[in-house]
């Protein structure tokens, strides 16, 4: 059966969510495979425009039904809320098009509690984490010491498994950072207000899976953040607590048998990057205030300004590789139609030698961009929806990018609308 991977190829928010969101039409699921309410994807189509944070961005099409697999870390508080938001919006969410795997762990109120008492320790040597509770909730995962969604199903051994924890966790947050413990009465709140207005969607997401998959249905994995944040071959520490290469989804997703055939790696035409760490093609000043601006390059999750920067050729190229990519989405292309030149970081300099290749995350600090200048189109091409159409330039800006990087350019975005999509 043919399933297909959208995964991010640098730092992520490359435009994830509406690329999924075109490539529903072609899958009957979406599955979630990794990551949490950390980052978001935004998508715009005839429903109007939306910032989704946990849900797949399948949840828009009629027919296709979206999980939330074992490898997503679950947060109730901020997934009811979002799904309580797209409902007043006219959105049916309902267990027949969302389904959470019973075997995800919840994160759990503590989790952005000590999210953010660690951020604060860290003070100027911070990640960079949007304080989300992903980083604790991970490594409490592989303490093993979570609750798993499916025992919402069993409500006394709930109870006293959450009280067990409580218990333990409270040995950090007095013990390390002095904080107040966190309550059962406060946690049995929580319960109520969040955790048991899921439980109507949790349910063995694997036997469906497996069920779907003999029938003949098509999969979509998608993925969060990109290949740069990938807490093994990311830019370490600066990475997020979870796998984001398309290696894992059928892992994430709960089915470990799954074979992908297509795997979509997603790219703009230009480098953007949110949180901490090396950024080696940042631009500065007014070029970087006016490339934000026409990009509206601003977090979906945070709201903060993303810094920006010239297309970086060997972050790409690595992000490729580490993905498997068979194919790339450029999106965003119709942003630099306001340059005349424009620049590309074809290769880093790195203690006086030049490479095309992407460091040791320990060497990053000390690269320097190589950067070269194509030339712009000048126009508008927003409109277009067929590559001989397009400018000479930006055509010769495509072709640059996949011989750079070695995985030819399937699709290519000219604005935030599901439509407005070339497809080679």
């Amino acid at each position: 059966m043919s399933h297909t991977a959208v995964v991010g190829i640098n730092w992520g928010d490359e435009g994830k969510g509406r690329m999924v969101d075109l490539l529903t039409e072609d899958h009957d699921i979406v599955v979630r495979y990794q990551g949490g309410g950390n980052a978001g994807h935004t998508v715009v189509n005839e429903k109007g425009k939306f910032a989704l944070h946990l849900l797949p961005s399948g949840i828009f099409r009629d027919g296709v039904v979206n999980i939330l697999g074992n490898g997503v870390a679950l947060d109730p508080e901020n997934l009811w809320k979002e799904i309580e938001d797209l409902r007043a919006k006219g959105i049916s969410v309902t267990p027949d098009n969302l389904k959470i795997s019973d075997r995800a762990p919840l994160l759990l109120p503590w989790h952005r509690l000590q999210d953010g008492l660690e951020e604060a320790r860290l003070k100027d040597k911070k990640y960079g984490s949007t304080k989300q509770g992903i980083a604790p909730f991970y490594s409490d995962k592989y303490q093993k010491k979570v609750v798993l969604a499916g025992e919402l199903h069993f409500p006394e051994h709930f109870r006293a498994h959450l009280e067990e924890l409580c218990e333990w966790k409270d040995l950090t947050l007095s013990g390390v950072y002095g904080a107040e413990a966190v309550t059962m009465d406060s946690l049995d709140a929580w319960t109520r207000d969040y955790a048991e207005k899921i439980l109507p969607f949790v349910c063995d997401t694997g036997e469906f899976l497996r069920e779907s998959e003999a029938a003949g249905k098509r999969i979509l994995f998608e993925a969060q953040l990109g290949a740069l944040r990938d807490l093994d071959f990311g830019i370490v520490p600066y990475t997020t607590s979870s796998n984001t290469l398309a290696a894992y989804a059928p892992v994430g997703a709960g089915l470990p048998s799954a074979k992908i055939a297509e795997i979509i790696g997603v790219v703009k035409a230009y480098s953007t990057c949110v949180g901490e760490g090396p950024f080696v093609s940042e631009m500065f000043g007014e070029e970087a205030d006016r490339l934000r601006e026409a990009g509206a390059e601003y977090g979906a999750k945070t709201g903060r300004p993303r810094r920006v920067g010239a297309l970086d050729l060997p972050a790409t190229r690595y992000g490729v590789q580490m993905q498997g990519a068979t194919g790339l989405a450029v999106t965003k292309l119709d942003v630099l139609s306001y340059m005349e030149k424009i620049p590309v970081c074809f290769r880093y300099r790195v203690r006086g030698k030049e490479t095309d290749a992407f460091p040791f995350p320990t060497l990053l600090d000390e690269a320097e961009p190589v950067i070269e200048y194509v030339d712009g189109w000048g126009c508008d091409i927003s409109a277009v929806r067929r590559f001989e159409d397009l400018p000479k330039a930006a055509q010769d800006y495509i072709l640059l990018i996949e011989q750079a990087v070695g995985c030819p350019v399937t699709y290519i975005s000219v604005g935030p609308e599901r439509e407005s999509i070339i497809r080679r």
